[in-house]
This record gives C-alpha cells, structure tokens and sequence, in this order.
C-alpha cells in the first residue's frame, strides 16, 4: 500500500477512534500473539496445519480419548508457557488505561492480554490459565493437569477452553454483542473470522455505523465490510496508529 494512503486511513481511524470516545471495540484472533511466539491457526504455518482439530479440540475426544486429549493440551500449555505479551498486547493496554478504548474481545485462550494489564476482557473461548475436574468442577492448577494428577473426587483434569461442540459463555458473547452494538470503531486483529458466531461481531458494529478495520496476515471473507484492511503485522499496525494518536494528543 501507498505510504501516503497508508497514514491518511489511519490518520481516519484515529480521528474516528477519539470522535467515538472510548467506543472502540477490539477484536482479537490468534494473528495476535504470533509475534510472543505462539503459532495461530489457519494460516499456512498454523497450529492446525497438520492437525484436525475436529478430532482432538473437541468435547467428544476428551471423553473418549483423554490420552490424546491431554496429550495435545499439554503440549499447548508448554508452547505458552514462556509466552510473554508484545508491543501490540502492551499498546492495547495502555489505550483502555488512556480511555480510549471499550473493551477487548477475544478468541484467544493465552491470557496474554491480561498479563499486559488490560482489563475489560471477554474471554469466548476461555483460558488456558484455567483448569477444573471435568466431573465436580473443582479448579486445579496447569502442573496438576500436565502431570495427570486426578482430581481429588478422582475425576481428570480439563482446560478452562472451550471445545468444539461446547456453548461460548454467556456472559462473554452477550456483553460482547451490546459492546459490538455500541462500537464506534470497531478493529479485528489476528482473526481469520472463520469461527461463528463470533465472527458476527464486526458485522454487528458495521451495521450500527461503526468504522470496521481488519489487520490479519491473510485475506478473511469479511474483508469486503471492512473500511480498513491490511495484512501487515499486528505489532507495526498498532505502532502505526498509536503514533498518530499520541501525536494528535
């Protein structure tokens, strides 16, 4: 893309984002966390490159195979464990703590956006931070899960995600669809918007009259809704658009 083009559209979306108040709705995918190291999903060198995720992200492969359930998530949680949160995670942060932003949506499972310091976060598809007794409920720790230990009641460990076949949380999806209404600005980073019903929300604001943009490394079938899009790295699209805004301060 043209440079000058470049900055007058993200010189719109600043101008939008400070018109609309903290209106701004953040959405994001797995594209977010790749520069913390963590792969996504459907890209080309995606975490589901060569894992059908129909057969081990499931509720139905964790009560009939639980070996390879755990197996699976275990070596999830090692691949986060060093995970830390970056600039783009940080620069998110700030912006709720300056007021200029709503809320985070999230698909993301890592829990990086809280580690950064935001705090307003609808987590939909839950986190690995998390984990219960799949009979009684209990929570338990990531160490307890990873080593296999039961439950006390004796019942196994899961991961406080969400699975294929499981219902996203209420709570989430209902404060995110009334944040979605309300949006005046309303950014997709790192999401493929392939996963429904959560790939509605930018439609949602696109009809309320919000400013849609959409900075993911590949093309999303929504992109035609969008009035921004770019495939460049989360990171350098939010440094991008904080400089325009702290210099517009």
């Amino acid at each position: 893309m043209d440079a000058k083009k470049q900055s007058g559209e993200l010189a719109e979306i600043a101008s939008r984002m400070a018109a609309s108040g903290n209106k701004t709705v953040i959405f994001t995918g797995a594209g977010m966390s790749t520069d913390s190291g963590l792969p996504d999903f459907r890209s080309k060198d995606g975490l589901w490159k060569n894992v059908d995720p129909m057969e081990l992200a499931t509720y139905q492969a964790m009560r009939g195979d639980y070996v390879t359930f755990h197996s699976f998530y275990s070596h999830r949680f090692e691949q986060m464990k060093d995970a830390r949160p970056n600039a783009g995670h940080k620069i998110l942060a700030d912006w709720e703590g300056r007021s200029l932003i709503d809320c985070i949506i999230t698909q993301n499972i890592d829990g990086l956006h809280a580690d950064a310091g935001s705090k307003k976060i609808y987590e939909l598809h839950g986190s690995v931070g998390k984990v219960r007794c799949m009979e009684c409920g209990a929570p338990s720790t990531q160490a307890a899960f990873i080593a296999g230990s039961p439950c006390e009641c004796g019942g196994k460990l899961r991961p406080g995600v969400v699975l294929f076949g499981e219902s996203l949380p209420e709570d989430a999806m209902d404060a995110s669809w009334t944040a979605s209404e309300a949006a005046g600005v309303f950014i997709v980073l790192g999401s493929s918007l392939n996963v429904s019903p959560a790939n509605q929300f930018p439609a949602i604001a696109r009809r309320a009259g919000a400013l849609v943009a959409i900075c993911n490394r590949d093309v999303t079938h929504m992109d035609d809704i969008a009035h921004y899009r770019t495939h460049e790295g989360i990171s350098d699209f939010l440094t991008g658009l904080d400089g325009i805004i702290s210099a517009a301060r």
